[in-house]
């Protein structure tokens, strides 16, 4: 393998600069308190078939015309939320001119929405007193008129998404016993700035981190300073990013603490070489990334402080982009030890090597949450790359995409049902989610060149 064989990884050795840590403004999560009266049950469709759900519009309980864009807001983010993860079947939208609308809890036309074949109904109400918002739902049964799930959340009218994000996760607690994905953060490098690098032979973009909700909306600039900020990984708190960034003339590991605003350094010192692609042990205590201090790259790891640098493989080709097994005592990783590069996996103490491709040119593995044993790759078909999945019980692997352009860098979602992804189907480097089925593709990221995405737990 050469340095130019894997992508966007070796070939910037010689880049310089200097990132510093922003701390984006974070709206308080909206404080939710469960109804005493309610006494929670599950909502299921005739002959256990998905129920089918109808979200009509919130009712603004406030006479302004901030309270009325927040409920229209909500209402929109909820269902989109719940129609993300495929839980629930919806009855559409354009029928509920024919409902009456009701304007509180109390008159609620249960035999309309019965007739449109509703098997639950999410009413909710919005009042603003101040800067403060009050979000109020139900969810009832709609057969018998009983309230299954009730809520009220205080919070702020600063993101009013927020609220509908926390509504849908918890009915899908609730409900359907999944950890839903409203509430997580995608991450990713991206040259959407149009900037400049100076001190460099050639005249290059810089890149920097960014953050988005996952389903790309509030996206943000977490890292400044006209350097090369690259591959960021979310730590399993959703705290912070580690990330390989090029300030001292040469790639190293460092974290940014994005809502404290402070910068770790990872990889520091006197002959530590070059590092790249930082990943997260499960519990957050540790990160492995691959380095040259040795020589060609290997995959080491370390404790997050940068202490007690262990090697964990010691071979004469190049191995990078680890990814770490649900339990923390697997790593999987990119290897041309074969001869071609192909994913591979190794015990976190360095032992019990085992080969799992055998495929053309595979690089970029991430592994799934449980309970799926999954590892998602990039994989070389014909002049583009495309994401397959494979499934380490049964050794069968899944093709996701079919050469909609180059498509690499694929992320599991924190309960394994989607993956985030790059792609270049819609001209330059975008950002795209879709389900684990290769299903519900969706673009994220639409300004400059943005690769090496991350979904935060």
């Amino acid at each position: 393998m050469t340095k130019s064989i894997i992508p966007g990884v070796l070939a910037i050795a010689l880049l310089a600069a200097w990132p510093h840590a922003e701390q984006p403004p974070q709206p308080p999560p909206p404080a939710a308190t469960q109804q005493p009266s309610e006494v929670e049950v599950t909502i299921s469709g005739d002959g256990g078939a998905a129920p089918r759900l109808a979200v009509p519009e919130f009712i603004a309980l406030s006479p302004d015309a901030e309270t009325a864009a927040i409920a229209r807001t909500v209402t929109q983010v909820l269902w989109d939320d719940l129609n993300f993860e495929r839980e629930f079947l919806f009855i559409p939208r354009d029928t509920y001119a024919t409902i009456p609308r009701a304007t509180s809890f109390a008159d609620v036309p249960f035999d309309r929405w019965r007739e449109l074949n509703a098997d639950g109904l999410i009413v909710g109400t919005v009042q603003k007193a101040g800067t403060t918002v009050k979000v109020e739902m139900r969810l009832f049964n709609v057969r018998s008129r009983q309230s299954a799930f009730a809520r009220q959340y205080d919070g702020t009218a600063a993101n009013p998404r927020l609220f509908a994000h926390t509504i849908s996760d918890e009915i899908h607690k609730t409900q359907r016993a999944l950890n839903g994905v409203a509430r997580s953060k995608l991450t990713f490098d991206s040259d959407r700035d149009g900037e400049r690098m100076g001190g460099t032979v050639q005249n290059r973009s810089i890149k920097e981190i960014y953050i988005s909700d996952y389903d790309g909306e509030n996206q943000r600039r977490v890292t400044v300073g006209k350097t090369l900020n690259i591959a960021p990984r979310w730590s399993p708190d959703g705290r912070s990013i580690a990330y390989t960034s090029y300030r001292r003339g040469g790639a190293n590991i460092f974290i940014s603490n994005i809502f404290q605003g402070t910068l770790d350094e990872v990889t520091k010192g006197d002959k530590v070489g070059e590092n790249w692609l930082p990943a997260w042990s499960p519990d957050g205590t540790r990160v492995a990334f691959s380095s040259t201090r040795d020589g060609n790259p290997e995959i080491y790891v370390a404790n997050r402080d940068g202490s007690n640098v262990r090697r964990i493989t010691n071979h004469p080709g190049i191995d990078i982009t680890p990814t770490w097994s649900p339990s923390g005592t697997q790593i999987a990783f990119t290897s041309d030890r074969g001869g071609t590069p192909q994913i591979y996996v190794v015990g976190a103490d360095g032992l019990n090597l085992s080969k799992k491709t055998s495929e053309g040119y595979c690089d970029r593995p991430s592994w799934s949450a449980a309970p799926f044993n999954e590892i998602a790759f990039a994989s070389r078909s014909g002049p583009g790359f495309d994401i397959k999945v494979l499934d380490l019980t049964t050794g069968t692997t899944h093709v996701l995409t079919f050469g909609e352009g180059t498509n690499e860098s694929p992320a599991f979602s924190p309960n394994g049902r989607h993956l985030v992804f790059t792609s270049t189907r819609s001209g330059k480097v975008q950002v795209f989610t879709m389900a684990r089925d290769g299903k519900n593709v969706r673009q994220i990221t639409r300004s400059g060149n943005n690769e090496k995405p991350d979904w935060s737990r």
